[in-house]
C-alpha cells in the first residue's frame, strides 16, 4: 500500500469507532485476579489492530472524579501540566515530575503520534518537577514551586539523606538536596545511563525506588517494541522489560528482573518487605490479552516477555524462540485487566482509611486505546493479608470516562499524603486529586434545659 493511504487508513481509524468485524469482547472483569482465564490469541485479520481512543474532554469547574460512599475528593492541586508521578517527602511536601511523549519520526511515529494526541498524551514535554506544599496538612495546597527543570522526561525520584535522584528515560540523576528546600539547582550528575533509543524509545517512563535500608536504587525499564519479530528489533531491546539494580553511585549496575514489558510503579510490599511492580503487557493478540499484572518480583526472575506471556504461553509472533527462557517464566501474582495500563502502585501504610484499606494496593490505571471497549481509565483497590493479594479487585475512583465515552482525565501516579489520604496524579485532566476519609458531620447542639 502506498505511504499517504497507509497514513491516511491509519488516522481514519484513530478517529472512528471500531468496526462490526471485531469479535465482542469479554467482560473486562474476567480479566482480574490471581488465576484469569486466558482466551485463546486471536491474529489480527486485518491491515490494522483494534484501535479505540478516548479523546479527552477535561474536567468542568464541579466536576471530580467519583470514590466510595465515606470518602471525599477534592482538587489537592490543578492547573498542572501533565502531571505524571509523586513522592512525598518526609516533611509532607509533594513532588510531581511533569512529562509527556514526544512524537517520534517516520510512519510509525507519525500513525502514534495520532493516536496518542487524541489521547491527549503528546506534546512539548514540561521535563520539570513541581513541589507542592500543604503547610498545615489541612488538604489545600499553601504553595507552589517549580522544584527542578531542563529534565529529560523525569518520572521516578527519591531522597536519600542530602542527596536527590531523578530518573531521566535515559539516565539516573544525582542532586545535592537540603531538606525543606523548594528548589534543586544545578545539572545534576549523571551516575547511572539507561537504555535509551534515540528517535523511537518506546516505553519511556522509569520508575525508581530506594532499597528498604537504603543502600540500592531500583529502575524501571519498558520495552521498545510491543513485540520483537526480527533479530533487529531484538537488538534494540538488550537490557530493557527489566528492572535495574545499582548502588547509590550507580556501580553494580545490573538486571534484577526481566521479561517484564513495561514496569512501572514499583513498591515494597508492607508484610513482607517483597518489592513489587505493575507492568502493561502486549498488545494485538485480543481485547481480553494478555492481562496486564502486579507481581512480586524475584531477583534473577524472568517472566516471560517477549517469548511467552503470563507464565509460560508462547507468543508465536516473536521469532526466534527461547525455549529456555520460557521454560522459566514465572506466571504473575495477579491480573489486573487487558490493557488497562496499570501504572501507578501504593500501598495503604497509613491509618486515616477504614481498617480494610490497610495494607491493600492502590493501582492508578491510565486506561486502554487498543480495546474494542474501554477498559482501565480508574483507579482500582485490591485487598492483601499475609503479603499476597486476598480478594477481588475492587474499582475505588471512577467517572474519569463521561457518558460520551470522552477522557476527563486518566490517572497515572498514586501516593499517599502525609495525613494518609491518597494523590492520584491525573495528566490528560492536569490535576492532583485527593481522596480522604468524609469528616463525620457534626452532631446536632442540645437545645438548652427549660
Amino acid at each position: 500500500m502506498h505511504v499517504r493511504t497507509l497514513v491516511a487508513v491509519s488516522a481514519l481509524a484513530v478517529l472512528a469507532a471500531c468496526s462490526g468485524s471485531t469479535p465482542p469482547p469479554a467482560p473486562s472483569a474476567q480479566s482480574y485476579g490471581a488465576n484469569p482465564p486466558l482466551p485463546a490469541p486471536r491474529e489480527s485479520g486485518g491491515l490494522l489492530p483494534t484501535i479505540k481512543v478516548a479523546s479527552v474532554a477535561g474536567w468542568g469547574a464541579s466536576e471530580a472524579p467519583t470514590a466510595p460512599a465515606g470518602f471525599v475528593v477534592t482538587r489537592y492541586a490543578d492547573g498542572m501540566d501533565h502531571p505524571r508521578w509523586m513522592h512525598v517527602l518526609a516533611n509532607g511536601d509533594v513532588l510531581v515530575s511533569q512529562a509527556t511523549t514526544p512524537r517520534a519520526g517516520g510512519l510509525r511515529g507519525f500513525i502514534a503520534g495520532l493516536i496518542m494526541g487524541r489521547a491527549g498524551a503528546t506534546g512539548e514535554s514540561p521535563n520539570n518537577i513541581i513541589l507542592l506544599r500543604d503547610s498545615d496538612g489541612d488538604g489545600d495546597v499553601d504553595a507552589r514551586h517549580t522544584f527542578l527543570s531542563g529534565l529529560n522526561q523525569p518520572f521516578g525520584m527519591a531522597v536519600v539523606g542530602n542527596a536527590l535522584f531523578v530518573a531521566n528515560t535515559n539516565e539516573v540523576l544525582r542532586f545535592d538536596y537540603a531538606p525543606g528546600s523548594t528548589s534543586v539547582s544545578g545539572p545534576g550528575q549523571r551516575i547511572a545511563e539507561l537504555p535509551y533509543n534515540e528517535g523511537n524509545n518506546g516505553h519511556w517512563t522509569r520508575d525508581l525506588l530506594v532499597s528498604r535500608d537504603g543502600t540500592k536504587l531500583y529502575v524501571t525499564v519498558g520495552s521498545v517494541s510491543n513485540v520483537p519479530t526480527d533479530a533487529e528489533q531484538s537488538a534494540l531491546e538488550r537490557n530493557r522489560a527489566t528492572v535495574l539494580e545499582m548502588n547509590l553511585d550507580g556501580s553494580g549496575l545490573r538486571v534484577f528482573a526481566s521479561g517484564l514489558r513495561n514496569p512501572n510503579g514499583l513498591a515494597w510490599e508492607p508484610t513482607s518487605g517483597a518489592l513489587w511492580v505493575n507492568v502493561n503487557e502486549r498488545d494485538e493478540l485480543g481485547d481480553d490479552l494478555v492481562p496486564d499484572y502486579m507481581t512480586s518480583v524475584q531477583d534473577g526472575a524472568f517472566y516471560g516477555w517477549p517469548y511467552s506471556y503470563y507464565g509460560q504461553n508462547v507468543d508465536t509472533r516473536v521469532q526466534p524462540q527461547n525455549e529456555e527462557l520460557v521454560e522459566r517464566a514465572i506466571a504473575p501474582d495477579f491480573a489486573l485487566g487487558a490493557h488497562t495500563a496499570s501504572l501507578g502502585l501504593a500501598f495503604y501504610t497509613a491509618s486515616a482509611f477504614p481498617e480494610r484499606y490497610r495494607g491493600g494496593a492502590f493501582i492508578g490505571q491510565h486506561g486502554s486505546w487498543n480495546r474494542s471497549e474501554f477498559a482501565g481509565y480508574k483507579v482500582v483497590f485490591v485487598p492483601f493479608a499475609n503479603g499476597r493479594p486476598s480478594g477481588d479487585a475492587e474499582d475505588f475512583l471512577t467517572g474519569f470516562l463521561n457518558g460520551d465515552g470522552e477522557a476527563r482525565g486518566r490517572p497515572v501516579g498514586v501516593a499517599l499524603d502525609r495525613t494518609g489520604a491518597l494523590l492520584v496524579a491525573d495528566d490528560a485532566g492536569n490535576t492532583i486529586w485527593r481522596v480522604a476519609p468524609a469528616m463525620p458531620a457534626a452532631a446536632p447542639a442540645m437545645a438548652p434545659p427549660t
